[in-house]
């Protein structure tokens, strides 16, 4: 029994039970019976009672040794008679024990499908292809010191809840996901991205532990805590999902939230042989041959500060409030004097829009890369190691978004940001701002009886443009792109796959606009703001379309 472990099994047939992401149920594949979460989450628990008793007895068969570092804390367990000097990452000192059975032993594991030569191999290979980069050229006098340990991993699947919301908004949408054989590095001597980046595993190689497999290698200890498994699993689903979310919302200014509730929950021992001398880090994994080399330097960029993006649409804004003006018959002095008006205007509330204090100069922020062989992987086959037809993938099941529509909860997906609604508001504002002189063409033909494009007088809407044009654009950048994010076009996903526009029912009765006009024509004092609108609408368009 290997990666049987895995599978969630029926109880009435014993077939695998898939889980049904949007009934956030198991599914017996054969038969359709249910499987409850915590009904599998009991059934693999008592699964691992009885492996920890067997790996305890086989113990004693294995002639083995402890070493535990004096720095860091690692511990390591490896044969009897072999060698050991010093902390392979730290390089302090060890103290060196005999063997008593760890209860934190994994009891699963994918032996090394690689030698070390191969592994040195596969490193002078990746130097080769990146001899510009100093990490190739001191990895090159290290990869013979290259060495093979089975780290500590939790191999997980269960069920995610998930929260996407962009920055700055606060509406959030939920989504139900589903974690797939992923793998949580459980020591903390180890960088966890440079391993991060020599992933995936192949789980069909899945085997129960047995000592047999470590012989020749070394056995890492894991010495995190289960809350900071339980964080790390998290972030790392969190991260996974990203990219996709990213795609949904149009921008990469969300904040991404993920739960994980492990249903199997398996301590495993992954093959890896590792570097880490100094500025040398580097892991290969010892399945697939992937590589992952942590650079030595940090890198850094220059972020911008908010007042930037705030300058730009500011000039923007002048530069088409000037166009407006200018046209409109005011002499080049009296253009500038309300441009610099309006801007003292849009500059305060800019100001306030775009203001962050957690990014109001130029910040350095530095950060270390990752460099990796990418999707290159191989296997062994009649004894020789080739390179891999198909690509090994990490096994990530897009999180589904759930609504309530009609009464009945609906898988989902959204549209936020497009073209078409974007064109749309900002079609909308324009049109507001010169209502006047859009409307003054269709009064000259009703009242004229023909049309004289000469007689509209553009500066019959100057009052109209001094009140819409500093507080259209605000409107605008302001609630409509929050009404972008807080109100998505829906689209239902059926079970086939295919999407439809869902267009929710409107819930504005005529009763409720009646009211609302009658309120604000003859409510006091409300009702002094809208015939005071109205009387500056309808002069602004009798100027616009009589002045001249």
């Amino acid at each position: 029994m290997g990666k049987e472990i895995l599978n969630i099994a029926c109880p009435h047939c014993g077939s695998p039970a898939n889980f049904d992401i949007i009934r956030q149920i198991y599914r017996c594949s054969s038969c359709g019976q249910k499987v409850e979460i915590e009904d599998a989450r009991q059934e693999k628990i008592a699964f691992q009672q009885e492996q920890r008793q067997r790996i305890k007895k086989s113990a004693a068969s294995f002639s083995m040794s402890t070493t535990s570092c004096t720095g860091c804390g690692a511990t390591l367990v490896f044969a009897k008679n072999e060698p050991v000097s010093n902390c392979a990452f730290c390089g302090r000192s060890l103290v060196r024990k005999d063997y008593v059975y760890d209860k934190k032993l994994p009891q699963n594991i994918i032996p090394f499908a690689l030698t070390k030569e191969e592994a040195v191999t596969l490193l002078k290979k990746w130097c080769e292809q990146n001899q510009k980069r100093a990490e190739a050229k001191h990895l090159l006098q290290k990869a013979a010191h290259v060495q093979g340990y089975y780290l500590p991993y939790e191999m997980v699947r269960g069920p995610v809840r998930c929260a996407v919301w962009k920055k700055g908004e606060t509406k959030r949408f939920n989504a139900d996901g589903y974690v797939k054989d992923s793998f949580v590095n459980c020591s903390s001597q180890l960088n966890n991205l440079l391993l991060d980046n020599m992933e995936p595993f192949d789980t069909e190689q899945l085997k129960e532990f047995d000592f047999s497999y470590v012989a020749g290698q070394r056995v890492k200890i894991g010495d995190i805590d289960e809350k900071d498994v339980q964080n790390r699993l998290n972030d790392e689903t969190a991260e996974n999902y990203r990219s996709g979310m990213e795609k949904i919302w149009r921008t990469r200014a969300i904040e991404l939230s993920a739960r994980v509730d492990p249903v199997v929950k398996i301590p495993v021992l992954l093959p890896v042989y590792y570097i880490a001398d100094g500025d040398v880090n580097v892991a290969v994994n010892g399945q697939t041959g992937k590589v992952s080399v942590r650079a030595e330097k940090d890198s850094s960029f220059i972020s911008v500060p908010w007042w930037l993006s705030g300058s730009f649409v500011l000039i923007l804004v002048c530069a088409v409030i000037y166009l407006a003006v200018w046209s409109s018959g005011f002499s080049r002095e009296e253009t500038w004097g309300i441009i610099g008006i309006v801007a003292l205007f849009f500059l305060i509330v800019f100001t306030a829009m775009f203001s962050d204090s957690s990014s109001n100069g130029f910040h350095k922020i530095t950060y270390r890369d990752i460099f990796s062989t990418g999707t290159q992987t191989y296997s062994r086959k009649q004894g020789r190691l080739v390179l891999n037809e198909e690509i090994v993938k990490r096994k990530i099941e897009a999180p589904v978004f759930k609504e309530v529509l009609d009464g009945k909860e609906r898988a989902v997906t959204y549209t936020f940001r497009s073209l078409k609604r974007i064109t749309g508001m900002a079609l909308i504002s324009i049109a507001v701002m010169f209502f006047p002189v859009i409307l003054a063409p269709i009064i000259l033909v009703l009242f004229t009886h023909g049309f004289d494009f000469s007689r509209i007088y553009i500066g019959g809407s100057a009052v109209w443009f001094c009140i819409t044009v500093p507080t259209v654009p605000i409107i605008f950048i302001r609630y409509s792109i929050q009404f972008l994010y807080d109100s998505p076009l829906i689209y239902t996903i059926a079970e086939n796959g295919k999407k439809k526009r869902y267009r929710r029912k409107s819930e504005v009765k005529a009763k409720d606009v009646f009211h609302i006009l009658l309120r604000a024509l003859f409510s006091f004092p409300l009702c002094l703001a809208t015939w005071f609108a109205l009387a500056i609408l309808v002069l602004t368009i009798y100027f616009t379309a009589f002045g001249a």
